[in-house]
């Protein structure tokens, strides 16, 4: 199946995500979490690596905690008119089965030794200060979709603590869950933490779909 025969949706479909080959879907009740290895190839993470090291900066929170060392990654804004990026985009698009219209511009983290992002979640809390600021346009988001460009030395883990899940980071693997239990209402258990980096240096892409239209 094209690009061109698959019907986006502005929300994904679980089971549309299910019916892909060797998907893990994490027995949860409390959270929709799927697992993919291998969804990019070693070559792919390569080159968004070189990418996310060209381009990466500090990276910032929505709210600010008082807590200075909540996240301390570095963050790159991919170009989404890279013809090498725009391909990866497309790839996550056909596999969550939203329409690209709704997807954030993919964006990439780097984490060094001793780095992290504490447990949050995605999804803007609606009592946010800045939530008018980020939502008011595109909305919420609804799906997150991640993939581990490398694996570090040591450390790295991604953890799910209100559902008691870690996940380790493997060169090509995805994770994509659902931040929401249903629209309007957003769900807790997607807290997670991007662990410390213990031995090397990880890298990840991100991509965030909204619940309308992004722009």
């Amino acid at each position: 199946m094209s690009v061109t025969d698959i019907p986006f949706a502005t929300d994904a479909d679980p089971e549309w995500i299910a019916a892909h080959p060797r998907v893990q879907r994490v027995p949860s009740r409390e959270l929709t979490l799927f697992i993919r290895r291998d969804f990019l190839s070693a070559e792919e993470c390569t080159g968004l690596i070189e990418r996310i090291e060209a381009g990466r900066r500090p990276s910032t929170i929505a709210d600010a905690n008082g807590d200075y060392a909540f996240r301390t990654s570095e963050t790159c804004d991919l170009d989404g008119e890279d013809p090498f990026v725009a391909a990866i985009d497309a790839k996550l698009c056909a596999f969550s089965g939203i329409d690209p219209a709704h997807g954030e511009p993919i964006q990439g983290q780097r984490y060094a030794v001793g780095q992290e992002f504490k447990a949050h979640t995605d999804y803007f809390d609606p009592n946010g200060v800045d939530y008018a600021r980020f939502c008011a346009t595109s909305g919420n988001r609804t799906w997150t979709l991640m993939v581990y460009l490398n694996a570090p030395k040591a450390g790295g883990a991604t953890r799910f603590p209100k559902i008691g899940k870690t996940v380790q980071p493997e060169t090509g693997k995805l994770l994509a869950w659902n931040n929401r239990i249903e629209p309007g209402r957003y769900n807790a258990a997607t807290l997670h933490h991007a662990m410390k980096v213990r031995s090397g240096v990880k890298h990840v892409i991100t991509k965030w779909y909204r619940e309308r239209p992004w722009g």
